[in-house]
């Protein structure tokens, strides 16, 4: 019986009176160009309904996952498998008289049909990819990272199993024979290896993040992280150049991840003012009653003179020289100014740590270290509130007969312009 329906059209043809070959190779073009004929317009009749209930299902839809579906081309290659299933019915009819041709014509169709499945599966993983980068919980994880570790598994798979088609080997023979040359796998796929390793190790430590600020000194990378694949992340630095980065470098080499600022309340300003050592001196009366004019420290200067003066003189201190008892100095006075004023910055945190620190002396002067964070954390507002800070400072600087250190410095043993009245 299914011989008969094989050969009906060749029996057709030797009717006619045409010889065997000729039958032969006529049967075999015309059942092979209708097989593709009609192959073809199903595909296209599929591929049209496929899409119009697509579009449907979209705008009733209330997720947009079926969006990124369309997008990547999944209802396309679905539309293949029944044109492909339909040309495996009929090829049997076209190459009846043709074995080793038949044995060819399947063994085509069959690795067509493991590609088409791998197209479908990475269609899929494509989708499912895009759809979670839309939500916030996945937006900022290495799923590039992970997707392509499945699709490498798929390849392999997929490769395998042609392999297995062309040569009439069962597959599980081909991962039998893979133990022996696993030395090799390993060397061709060390990179993907470290890559897989390195991005689970990300993720579970939560170590990077996609847009997170990164500074990476051996790699020159100075920015935001814009991809985490599986064998690089790539990340966009302020002067708008890319920076590829080796995943597994992340795990193995020291970066800097500037996130926790991000989610803080504040960020740090250290900077010193060098403080030319030659201006440092002990206070005098009159120089306290003069600073006594600036109102940051008025108070201040008030109630310390005040200590001050009952302390040497209960303790009988010859003041005679300025250098026995307790005095004030220009610079300790200049430090509380400098204090106070930053804690009357409406742009300085006042919540986190805050501090004028003077650091050991070098031989260009005495550095005076302003720590303080700014509330302001994007990076051009920060710039212009230090900036600030610092101009105000500095000019303040003669008003205590202090002097910045320069080197050549051409100000030296001049006095500064600054009276009050």
């Amino acid at each position: 019986m299914e011989e008969g329906l094989h050969t009906i059209l060749y029996d057709y043809l030797l009717k006619t009176g045409m010889s065997e070959g000729v039958a032969s190779y006529l049967n075999l073009l015309i059942v092979l160009v209708s097989s593709l004929i009609l192959a073809w317009f199903l595909d296209l009749i599929i591929w049209r309904v496929l899409r119009n209930l697509s579009l449907r299902f979209a705008r009733k839809s209330k997720t947009n996952f079926d969006n990124f579906l369309v997008m990547n081309k999944v209802p396309r290659y679905v539309a293949h498998i029944v044109p492909l299933t339909i040309l495996f019915k009929f090829f049997p009819f076209a190459f009846f008289h043709f074995e080793y041709g038949g044995i060819v014509a399947l063994k085509i169709l069959q690795i067509t049909f493991v590609i088409l499945t791998l197209f479908i599966v990475k269609s899929l993983f494509r989708s499912t990819n895009d759809y979670l980068k839309t939500k916030p919980r996945f937006r900022d994880k290495p799923m590039d990272s992970y997707i392509q570790v499945f699709m490498i598994f798929a390849w392999f798979v997929g490769i395998l199993t042609i392999f297995a088609i062309i040569t009439d080997v069962l597959i599980w023979k081909f991962f039998t024979a893979l133990g022996a040359g696993s030395a090799v796998i390993l060397l061709i796929f060390k990179d993907s290896i470290l890559g897989l390793v390195a991005s689970i190790q990300v993720s579970i430590n939560d170590m990077v993040r996609i847009g997170d600020w990164i500074t990476f000194e051996k790699y020159g990378a100075d920015g935001n992280v814009s991809e985490i694949t599986l064998a690089t992340v790539k990340v966009q630095n302020f002067d708008k150049t890319i920076t590829t980065i080796p995943t597994y470098a992340l795990i193995s080499d020291s970066f800097k991840n500037w996130r926790g600022m991000e989610n803080s309340g504040g960020r740090r300003m250290k900077r010193a003012l060098v403080i030319s050592q030659r201006s440092i001196r002990f206070l005098h009366p009159e120089d306290i009653e003069s600073f006594k004019n600036i109102e940051l420290i008025r108070d201040y200067l008030s109630t310390r003179d005040e200590q001050i003066t009952s302390y040497n003189t209960a303790n009988g201190v010859n003041k005679e020289l300025a250098i026995n008892g307790k005095n004030l100095t220009n610079i300790g006075v200049f430090r509380k100014y400098v204090i106070n004023y930053l804690q009357n910055h409406p742009a300085v945190n006042k919540g986190m740590t805050l501090m004028v620190r003077q650091l050991a002396p070098t031989t260009q002067g005495i550095p005076l270290e302003i720590y303080a964070f700014s509330s302001d954390k994007r990076w051009e507002n920060y710039e212009y509130i230090m900036a600030d800070i610092f101009d105000h400072l500095f000019a303040a600087l003669p008003y205590f007969d202090l002097e910045v250190f320069e080197l050549p410095t051409s100000l030296q043993g001049k006095e500064p312009n600054v009276s009050f009245s």
